[in-house]
Parts: C-alpha cells; structure tokens; sequence
C-alpha cells in the first residue's frame, strides 16, 4: 500500500508540471545522515551568544556565504530606475483602488520594465499593509477585472501579447476580495518582466543592464534569475514606500515555488519587509538540501541552469560541501516574522524538510528574543502553527490556494496590525 501511495504521489506532482528523476529518494528511511551547519558559530569556531554578534558578525558572514555558493551577488541599490502611475481607477465593484505603476529599470522607454499592479481597499483609512509578490503568468490573469491591462507570454522563446482568453485564469491564487475584504493590500508584478524563465532569458531581462565594459555573461559568483527577480521585489519596494495610500513599514513579501525561493531571498537582503511568507518553495528555497529528499540541488541546476549562480553547481551531489544550508536563509530573516508552508502530496518540495528547515532556525529567532515554532514534531496537515513564525502543511497539491492565504492573514493579523 505504502508503494502505491508513492506512485501516486509521484504522478500527481509530474501532473503540476515537476519532472521527475527517476533516482529521486522519496523514502524517509533513505535519507541519510547528515549535520547542518550551526548558524550561531562563527567562521572563527566561536559561539554567537548575543544580538549584537550576530546582527554585525554572524548574520553578514552568512549573507556572504549565499551570495558566494548559492543566489549570487546582486547590484547595490537602483540604477537609473524610475517610475510612472500609469492608471488610477476604482475596481471590484468600487470595493478596492486599483493602480498600475510602471518601474522602469534601465531610464530608456524601451528597456525593460515592471508592470506593477497594485489593489488597496477602496474604504481604507490610512496606510494600508500590503502583500507583495511576483507571479507567473501576467497580472492579467490574477484576476477577471476587464481594467487590468492584458500582459505578454513567452512561445518558443519569442513575447506576444496576452490573449483576452486569459484574463483571470490564476484568480484561485489571488483572492483579492477576501485579502481587502480583511484590510490589506496585494501588489504584483509578472515575474517575466523581470527576466523571462528559460535558460537563455538572460538576455531578454535585467541583468545584462550590469555588465562590465565587454562583459557578455555572470561571473560564476553572480546573480542568477532568482537574485534578479528578488532584486526587482526590493525596487518595487522602493515605490511602495513613496506611495501616500500603503504603509511601507508593513509590506509582507511572499510567493510561491520557485517565487517562494524568490521571496525569500528577497527578505533574506533587504529588512525593510517587514514580513515574508515562503509557499511550496521546496529546494532551494525552505528545504534542508542536505536531507537529500525530493529535488535536490544536481535537479534545480540541470532543470534550471540559470536561477542560481554559477558557484552553486559546484554542489551537485555534494550538499554536505557548502557552507550553508536553507534553516540559514531562513534565519536571516529573523526576527522578523517568518511563515513557511507546505503541501501533503508535494513530496517534490520535501515538506518535513521545509518544516525541519523552520525548527533548525529556531535558535536564532530564540536569541533575538522571539518564539519558535516551540515542537520539533511536524504537525498533521491542515493544523497550523503561529508565533513568531509559522508553519502549515495543507492537505493537497503544489499550489497556494484559498487555505494558504487564510493563515497568511491570520499571520498578518498577529504581526502586521
């Protein structure tokens, strides 16, 4: 029975689009032993026993360490990026105010630039908290408001626009109504304005605007696609800290999959989220790389040579080789709330590595004087735990749906309120 349950498990995930390794361990008793690095030693061997050594010693060595062997290293600050309200109107039936924001990432009207779209509640008074995060297929369809101006898509590597057909095809994974109907904001932007999700993208997106004279790809220590979509989040942070109607000192930053991974290396560099919520992000993003369970780091980099830095395929097989693992990245976000979730049937993403991930950042958030999950002991699914960080497991598939977002607010509510 327990085989034919994993064969199960194995073509659902293949049916939301994972190829699948035929070596993948989907075996928890197959997962062999391994150690993670300590977040609260030092490179010198010496204990971290206070705020302050890590807030100046620890926590940029380990930032450090991700941008070497892992996200690679992105540009400081904005470089000539400018931005232009392109439309104000009132939405949904006058329930919210929806604007759209053009970020222009180069100065010239024909480089590349980010459509963000922006949805307040029309009834707010004051500064709204507000979601921010990237998603996959063009803000046309997070929702069937006729307003939103139709996006593009990526055929055979070659961008056209968007057919109307589309619109509001992703509107499971938005729920606007319900996210205004509870006081917030929701901010997003088609992660294909940033850099396109092929191999081969980069030269459609943002990071050759960096190169030095006679440069034509990263040096092996450089961004890849995710630190450049991370890097577009903070920009769009830029703007929604001089926008009069949202509080830019409760911007949550989350996303889903591979924008999980975004997320969080976005929340990871910059501490002005004040909140960051990690879906489904699996490998590389929340997952424990040395659990050695699901996808594994030779999967992300042969599937997708270009999201991380060249460095990383240096770990290909060899996870117990790097400085790091995820419970690091999770604890650099610290002590800022931290939600990470999962899904009972995306055995791809390794849920228990994802939680495990959560419980091993634990310490860090303790010494800053928050709380921990407090258990070690995974919970059922569809069983939330909330301090100052959370964790949920929902009964399903690799998706964000309608329960996610539910306990994102319920989050929110506790932190952001």
């Amino acid at each position: 029975m327990k085989q034919i349950a994993l064969c199960v498990s194995i073509l659902l995930m293949a049916s939301n689009g994972n190829a699948q390794n035929p070596a993948t361990n989907y075996d928890e008793s197959k997962v062999p032993p391994y150690k993670l690095p300590d977040p609260l030693v030092l490179s010198d061997g010496k204990p971290v026993r206070d705020a302050a050594t890590w807030r100046n010693v620890r926590r940029p060595e380990i930032l450090g360490l991700f941008r070497s062997h892992v996200y690679g290293r992105s540009p400081d600050g904005a470089k000539q990026v400018s931005w232009q309200v392109a439309s104000t109107a009132k939405a949904l039936d006058g329930k919210a105010l929806r604007k759209e924001v053009w970020i222009q990432f180069s100065g010239k009207p024909d480089g590349p630039r980010m459509n963000l779209l922006i949805y307040l509640p029309a009834a707010a008074k004051g500064r709204v908290p507000v979601f921010l995060g990237l998603n996959f297929n063009g803000n046309h369809t997070i929702s069937s408001d006729p307003g939103i101006r139709l996006g593009f898509l990526w055929k055979e590597k070659q961008r056209m626009p968007a057919p109307e057909s589309s619109r509001g095809s992703t509107a499971s994974r938005w729920p606007l109504e319900r996210i205004l109907e509870r006081g917030y904001g929701v901010a997003t932007a088609h992660y294909f304005d940033i850099e396109p999700d092929f191999d081969g993208g980069i030269q459609y997106g943002i990071r050759p605007l960096f190169f030095k004279p006679g440069q034509t790809s990263p040096a092996p220590d450089e961004w890849g696609a995710i630190g450049a979509w991370a890097w577009a989040l903070s920009r769009a942070m830029d703007y929604l800290q001089t926008d009069p109607a949202v509080d830019g000192r409760r911007v949550a930053v989350l996303g889903h999959s591979r924008l999980g991974k975004t997320a969080l290396w976005a929340g990871a560099q910059d501490e002005r989220f004040a909140m960051v919520i990690s879906n489904d992000s699996g490998e590389g993003g929340a997952a424990l790389s040395r659990r050695i369970f699901g996808e594994t780091i030779r999967d992300l980099n042969t599937r997708f040579p270009h999201w991380f830095c060249g460095n990383y395929k240096k770990y290909n097989d060899r996870a117990d080789a790097l400085p790091v693992d995820q419970h690091m990245l999770l604890s650099l976000i610290a002590p800022r709330p931290l939600y990470v979730a999962s899904a009972s049937e995306d055995l791809w993403a390794d849920p228990r590595g994802e939680f495990l991930s959560l419980v091993a950042a634990g310490p860090v958030y303790r010494l800053l004087g928050k709380r921990d999950l407090g258990t070690d002991q995974m919970p059922p699914p569809d069983k939330p735990i909330q301090t100052d960080v959370g964790y949920h497991v929902r009964t399903g598939k690799h998706d964000i749906t309608a329960y996610d977002w539910e306990q994102y607010l319920n989050f929110a509510d506790r932190h952001l309120r």
